[in-house]
């Protein structure tokens, strides 16, 4: 690339960046043919010569020339893929069901358009989508996978099995001592699936957290197993209502009996509960979205991070007949924007509103509200009348570097039905932006010596160790950044004080399969499904 030592001088020039963003300096060193350079051709140069020894690593020019930075700033780089096209056992009447996607899923979906591109292949999809991030600046050595497609716990469990396996595959596949054996889906076993997550805990991209997606009523004792089986350390489950009557008049096909029920073998297990609700749904009203979302922070639900995904009507659904019969109307504006200023300041800190309005093309949406944007609207809104919103993500610390001085500890301690909860975390003193936490669950005493997963009985449980900053090489120093400071090793020490106060002899730890090694430093053993320190 031509210009190139001009380039990064400049880019790293703290005046010069003052003066010039990073598109007027390319401007002044253009091409030898027509334009500008590429992000992706910048990373790869940048690349290119610090291998070489030509121009020494500068943090400041990894940053700026990353393309959406924020993609990583949480801490990990996120990869989605999605299962091949499967009966749901649902019949939800504003479920979209294209015949060529899974369902709820819509083909004009950036991640549905991905995996068809892919024709649903578990390895392509992983593997491009982990080239596209390094190609574009991100560091991808910290993988949280989210596996969507519905319902997975519908799907054959030989099905499942091969997708994970191959998703694993797509991951190992960066290390070249790696080598993948091809396996059908007929002949796939559970210790073909075990052999792949070993490699996984030692290689270049490792997957610190699987997230799968189902419903609360295949949710039982033996769906937990096989689920932990999988590597899964988080669970995405569809609540959409806390009502009776409404999940029966919108086809839900479960109760809140059975919500309740799977958040509590969910939270026994002690995986991160990702919770999705649905406002506007057929035959409720703002009185009744308001009091379900204050109604799911209380003892039964009280999930770890919740999707608020509004109602929308879309072509072909039970819900578009009943709009055109004049029997169903979609939110206005205005009383959108009246339900996100009643519920998001009561979202509690231990929690993370990780989407707020799906991300469903305009032209999908027959009628109703089509800004995807809709949280920064509210959000606006909410500081207009110097409300605040104090959930996890709203205070993430990004990329700010942080000195011990900086922070002090913070505990959230709340009650559910089964256990008591402990959310942990450091925060800066000043602008109260979390720069780590851990959730530990004490579970009660009536339920410790009878839990149905041996291994968990008279143990407490650490559901999550996070740490935000952009993400860096395990194994790397920055100084300065939150992932370096020893948070998450002061996180668990704080953690298994709490539990030998509780008179646990024993703590336990779901474990992702890239930080297997993480835990195994502090003292942890490496059991059939968790990892245990006595």
């Amino acid at each position: 690339m031509k210009n190139s030592f001009e380039i990064f001088n400049q880019i790293k020039n703290k005046k010069s960046w003052k003066e010039n963003s990073l598109q007027k300096i390319l401007k002044q060193y253009p091409k030898e043919g027509k334009g500008l350079y590429r992000h992706d051709e910048l990373v790869q140069t940048y690349k290119s010569l610090t291998k070489e020894k030509k121009i020494k690593p500068n943090k400041l020019i990894e940053q700026r020339i990353r393309m959406k930075p924020t993609r990583t700033q949480s801490g990990v780089t996120i990869v989605t893929v999605l299962m091949k096209p499967y009966p749901c056992p649902g019949q939800c009447i504003f479920c979209p069901n294209e015949k060529n996607m899974p369902k709820s899923y819509i083909s004009s979906e950036p991640g549905a358009q991905r995996a068809l591109t892919h024709d649903f292949d578990p390895y392509d999809q992983t593997r491009n989508r982990i080239e596209a991030l390094q190609n574009i600046g991100h560091n991808t050595d910290k993988i949280e996978l989210i596996i969507l497609g519905g319902t997975c716990s519908v799907y054959p469990e030989n099905y499942q099995i091969w997708f994970v396996k191959k998703c694993f595959d797509a991951m190992n596949s960066f290390d070249k001592d790696y080598k993948i054996e091809n396996i059908s889906q007929k002949d796939i076993t559970w210790k073909d699936l075990y052999k792949t997550h070993t490699f996984n805990e030692t290689t270049l991209c490792r997957n610190v957290g699987l997230v799968l997606e189902t419903r609360p009523d295949y949710i039982n004792e033996e769906e937990i197993v096989r689920l932990r089986k999988l590597g899964a350390t988080k669970i995405q489950i569809g609540v959409q209502s806390l009502d009776d009557e409404i999940l029966k008049l919108n086809k839900r096909g479960h109760s809140v009996k059975e919500t309740k029920e799977a958040f509590k073998l969910l939270r026994l297990a002690g995986f991160k509960i990702h919770s999705h609700i649905m406002p506007n749904l057929y035959g409720s009203n703002l009185k009744k979205d308001i009091r379900d979302y204050k109604k799911l922070w209380t003892k039964h639900y009280s999930p770890d991070e919740l999707k608020i995904y509004p109602t929308s009507i879309i072509p072909n659904t039970q819900l578009e007949q009943l709009y055109k019969d004049g029997k169903y109307l979609p939110y206005t504006h205005e009383q959108l924007l009246k339900y996100f200023l009643h519920t998001l300041p009561i979202t509690p800190r231990y929690a993370r509103l990780t989407r707020i309005v799906r991300d469903i093309p305009s032209n999908e949406i027959v009628a109703g509200n089509k800004s995807t944007n809709f949280r920064q609207i509210a959000e606006k809104e909410i500081t207009k009348r110097k409300l605040s919103i104090q959930d996890i993500r709203s205070r993430e610390i990004k990329e700010r570097n942080v000195k011990w001085d900086d922070i002090e500890e913070e505990i959230i301690k709340y009650k559910t039905s089964v256990s008591t909860e402990y959310f942990i975390s450091y925060k800066t003193k000043d602008t109260d932006q979390i720069c780590g936490f851990l959730r530990l669950s004490i579970p009660k005493k009536r339920l410790r010596k009878k839990h149905f997963i041996k291994e968990l009985r008279n143990s407490s449980i650490i559901r999550e160790v996070h740490v935000y900053g952009s993400v860096v090489n395990i194994g790397d120093s920055s100084k300065g950044e939150p992932q370096h400071l020893g948070l998450g090793k002061k996180l668990i020490e704080r953690a298994e004080g709490i539990s030998r106060r509780k008179n646990f002899k024993k703590i336990s730890v779901i474990s992702a399969i890239g930080t297997t090694k993480y835990y195994e430093k502090r003292g942890y053993v490496k059991d059939e499904l968790f990892m245990n320190k006595a």
